[in-house]
Formats: structure tokens, sequence, C-alpha cells
């Protein structure tokens, strides 16, 4: 098993294209990702070539959905056009949609949230790596040679920690990884993920990576108390940054001492969740209950 995204997922690329997406696009079909179109209505029609295989370019989402039968979409679409790239997808009825834009104003976000809560659509991101279920399906921009299958999920904030976390537990494998976002406002939250993972049989231990700023990480530990029987590990990026500092993600601010490393921590712990002060004390935390 793994959450949101199996090998039976058909993936439809907006931004195929372009220099990101055909990049990337070459590397989830590589690492056995089912992509079965692309969407730009400037090259409606056409195909494009990566290796063996051809992939049909469609004009809309609609119409990739018509013909392939594409459940999931990810976009990789400048910023200025993010938001009407995931109408389209959300009003074609994708019900699983990744945005990996950085730089999406936040008012576009709230929208696109908002549309995607309306029409019961999963959204994952903006400005995240996506994510993967390893030996299954890779969407977004998760290296796919880290690790395999295994009995660990994980739900991250910070892309570079996913690799990380990833790497570090490596010989262990992943049900599935997956990056949510650093900015004020996401699409899929921790909470979200703790949820199917807890209802995922084949993850066996959840691993939550927070960053300081916000209050998801309070949020997301007030729901393992209530809501998950399954072992939690956490870490939380920030310990060290100075009072008031923010970090590279829009969302990670931090106003006294609300948002802080070692809130989230005792808030953390006060779930029974054991928290690492660095990554890999975190990935030996989650060894240990494994092994």
């Amino acid at each position: 098993m793994a959450i949101f995204l199996t090998e039976a997922s058909r993936v439809v690329v907006q931004g195929m294209t372009g220099s990101e997406g055909t990049k990337h696009t070459t590397r989830m079909l590589a690492a056995g990702t089912n992509v079965v179109g692309g969407v730009n209505p400037r090259k409606a029609g056409t195909s494009v070539t990566f290796g063996a295989r051809d992939v049909p370019v469609f004009g809309t989402v609609a119409e990739a959905v018509a013909a392939t039968g594409a459940d999931v979409s990810v976009v990789f679409v400048p910023p200025a056009f993010t938001r009407a790239a995931v109408d389209e997808a959300i009003d074609a009825g994708v019900p699983l949609v990744v945005v990996i834009t950085e730089g999406v104003p936040v008012a576009d976000t709230a929208q696109l949230v908002a549309h995607a809560l309306d029409a019961g659509v999963r959204l994952i991101g903006p400005n995240c790596p996506g994510l993967i279920s390893p030996g299954r399906s890779n969407v977004g921009i998760i290296p796919a040679d880290i690790t395999g299958p295994g009995p660990i999920g994980l739900v991250s904030k910070s892309g570079t920690l996913t690799y990380q976390m990833m790497y570090e537990l490596r010989d262990l494998g992943f049900s599935t990884a997956i990056g949510i976002g650093g900015d004020p406002i996401i699409g899929t939250t921790h909470i979200d993920a703790l949820a199917a993972f807890e209802a995922d049989p084949a993850t066996e231990v959840i691993v939550m990576i927070g960053e300081i700023g916000g209050d998801a990480e309070e949020r997301a530990a007030a729901y393992v108390r209530e809501h998950v029987t399954k072992p939690v590990v956490g870490y939380v990026a920030g310990f060290t940054a100075p009072e008031g500092r923010t970090m590279g993600h829009a969302g990670a601010i931090v106003s006294g001492s609300s948002g802080t490393a070692q809130a989230k921590k005792e808030a953390l712990e006060a779930a029974g969740v054991q928290v690492g002060r660095t990554p890999s004390q975190t990935a030996a935390l989650a060894r240990a209950l494994l092994v």
C-alpha cells in the first residue's frame, strides 16, 4: 500500500514541454511513473519523445483526462500562470494535483486551496518536491534512487530534509514520502498525511518533519494525541535559529516564543511523539522502532 500515489496512478504533466517539465518528466518516467500526457495549448497534437516512449501533448487538462484517464496532474509552470493551470486541473476533475512551482502568490494559493476543497480534490503544494511511493510511482522532483519500498511514512515541509531522511533510512524503505511545502498556505497538511498513514496498513512508523514558524506542528501534535495509534517520530528544523529569524520558506516566521522549535518540540512530545534535535538523531529514533 501507499498513500495518494500508486503504480496505477496515471499522470499528466502541465508544463511538460518546458525545461523543468521535460527534465523531471524524464526522471519520473525512469522511476516507473505512468506519465500518460503533457499539457501545452501551443503544442497540442504533438508529442515529446523520452527515450523509447512518445508522450502526447494535449491542449487542455480536460482533453488529456478524456483521452488518457489521467488521475494525477503535476504542475511545472511559472508562478504567474500557476493559478490558471491548477484551476484547470481541478475543473477537469483530476483528483490529485501536485504543484511544484515556487513563488506562487499567497492570494492565489488561498483561492486554489478553497477551490480544491470545494471540488474534493487533493492539492499538494505549492513550493513542494512532490511525493514518491518508492518502486511504484514518483510525481515531482524527489530523487527516485535514494531508497526503496518499506514500512516508513514520511511527511515533511522541507524538500531537502525529505531527501536526507530518505537517505538516512534508505535500508529500511518508505511506503510514501511526501513533501507538503513550506508556504504559509498549502493544500495538504501534516494532519492530512498523518491520517492517510494511520489508515495505510503498510506504514508502521511515521516520520514528521516541520520547521519553525506558524502552528502547523502544534496542530499536528493535537491530532496525533487524539487519532494516531502508530508510533510517530518528529524533527523541527530551526533549533539554532536566532530569535525572530525567518527561514527560507515563506511560512517559517517566528513571533516571540510562538512557533519556535522548542515550543513545537514540547507540543509534539506531550502528544507522545519522539523528537530528535538533528535529522540523524531523528532517523535513529525511527530506526529503533523497527529494528
